[in-house]
């Protein structure tokens, strides 16, 4: 047996090595601080935990009850029509040997080459009430060519809804009910949405009841190009800027509400990301900040007031074509002389690196900021030119480089719908010389109300025989005839020539 002072000496001579050992441990890990782990209550946290709280009161479990019941109240189930119709093509009419001719009639509607019938459609989606005194926030794409929309609220009431205004270029409408006291969102900042930060996305998907959703935000300025085909070609004026998350949106929640955990509305739920049509991990959502402005200009006038700085970003080709040449800023190609960043000294090569010193690294981010101010707002821009940072002032002008806002035309007031001058290339595909569109009727108009069976979409080609290609011939004539008169015209896409009579009284 090991005597006992040997196996003292043993136990000493190992204390004294293993607290050497833990001395000399910590001194190498103070004098390389920089690697290993970092605890969660050090005193220096990395730059990306600058606002780290750790876990507590404040930290627990997050609760969506209260914001959800706060959005289900003022979200509501938007059902639209639009009734039959005779449909054909321009293949098959061509394909008539009587196509373009007098008998082309005789041998259309029942005969081998007749049209076929379009069923009467039906759709649904969300929308958002915004103020207690009926007013809702949608996308465009809802409402889109339905002769008749009809809202249902939370509290199972139904209501027939008129189109205040709609703007395809953002996908955004506002459609109205009449009533008083109604619940409504109160909209958050679109700006201050942090990627991580929970979301609850709420509406009517696949007809179902009023849904809840929750999911965090995983991306914000994302571009879809969604908007661009509505814009005429001109695809600087198309609105294309996305908060993407993960809260479950399906068909039916197009209009729908996204609110924080405050309940604030920061933003209208528009696609979602998908290979079947249905949700498949991503959503979108269109920022509040441009959909509250949008919605104003279309309660106040009726269509937008689109600002526009003036530049055009530099592109490079890339995967999917041309891209925009982003990262640290937006890089202008071209400042067209008389616009607003023209005169306010901006040119080609400078790099755009904050507006109202938010930071924009993207052209996407840029566009949004700047929809969400209006014609005659004043932005401060910080530029770089030649490795220096510089800051200028630039008052917005509209897409025609002016101040002017824009307004429905007194022909529109007068007639009771939106109308625009038929699109070149849809007058060729049609094989007509021109005409004027209308893209929507106010219920109570003149247009709707001495014509019930007047339909959007309906393509004016002539005023009692003579031909008007656009807004200006139809205009002209309707003010020098105080008379009833005869619109003659078709539905694009449709079989059959319509007439339509009109008391056109200049003196009411």
């Amino acid at each position: 047996m090991m005597p006992f002072k040997q196996i003292l000496a043993i136990v000493a001579i190992s204390a004294t090595t293993a607290i050497t050992s833990v001395v000399g441990y910590n001194k190498y890990t103070q004098s390389n601080s920089g690697s290993g782990f970092i605890s969660s209550n050090a005193n220096n946290l990395p730059a990306n935990y600058a606002n780290y709280a750790p876990m507590g009161a404040d930290g627990g479990p997050a609760d969506f009850t209260q914001a959800a019941q706060t959005a289900i109240a003022a979200v509501v189930h938007i059902k639209t029509k639009t009734a039959a119709k005779k449909i054909t093509t321009t293949s098959n009419r061509q394909s008539n040997p009587f196509f373009d001719t007098p008998f082309e009639d005789f041998f259309g509607d029942n005969s081998f080459f007749g049209p076929r019938m379009q069923p009467e459609q039906r759709a649904s989606g969300s929308g958002v009430l915004i103020s207690a005194d009926g007013n809702i926030l949608t996308n465009s794409h809802v409402i889109k060519g339905a002769d008749e929309i009809t809202v249902t609220t939370a509290d199972k009431k139904t209501y027939k809804a008129k189109v205040i205004g709609d703007d395809p270029s953002s996908d955004l409408a506002v459609i109205k009910i009449d009533g008083t006291s109604f619940p409504y969102l109160v909209s958050g900042n679109s700006d201050d949405v942090r990627i991580g930060q929970w979301v609850l996305a709420i509406g009517y998907p696949l007809s179902l009841d009023c849904s809840v959703t929750a999911g965090i935000v995983s991306a914000k300025a994302r571009s879809l190009g969604l908007n661009q085909r509505e814009t005429k070609g001109n695809k600087n004026a198309a609105i294309d800027s996305y908060i993407q998350h993960d809260a479950a949106v399906n068909p039916g929640n197009s209009g729908g509400a996204l609110v924080n955990t405050k309940g604030e509305l920061i933003g209208i739920n528009a696609a979602i990301a998908s290979p079947t049509g249905s949700y498949a991990g991503y959503s979108f959502t269109i920022p509040i900040n441009i959909a509250k402005k949008i919605g104003n200009d279309l309660i106040k006038h009726g269509v937008p007031q689109r600002a526009f700085l003036g530049v055009q970003p530099a592109v490079v080709i890339g995967t999917s074509g041309y891209e925009t040449k982003d990262g640290n800023g937006v890089e202008i190609r071209q400042a067209p002389q008389g616009g607003a960043a023209a005169i306010a000294g901006l040119k080609a090569g400078d790099v755009i690196t904050k507006i109202n010193n938010k930071n924009i690294a993207t052209w996407n981010e840029l566009v949004e900021q700047i929809a969400s101010y209006s014609v005659g707002d004043k932005v401060t821009i910080t530029y770089t030119r030649d490795g220096k940072s510089n800051v200028v002032p630039v008052t917005l002008k509209n897409e025609g480089g002016n101040f002017e806002l824009a307004t429905k035309s007194t022909l529109a007031i007068k007639l009771g719908a939106a109308l625009e001058n038929l699109d070149p290339k849809k007058a060729k595909e049609y094989g007509v010389p021109g005409g004027v569109l209308i893209k929507a009727l106010e219920a109570k108009g003149i247009l709707k109300t001495q014509n019930p069976s007047l339909k959007n979409g309906f393509v004016i080609l002539r005023v009692d025989g003579q031909d008007v290609n656009n807004l200006e011939a139809l205009a002209g004539y309707l003010e020098n005839n105080s008379q009833s008169v005869v619109l003659t015209g078709f539905y694009p896409g449709y079989e059959g020539i319509f007439n339509y009579i009109i008391n056109n009284d200049n003196d009411k």
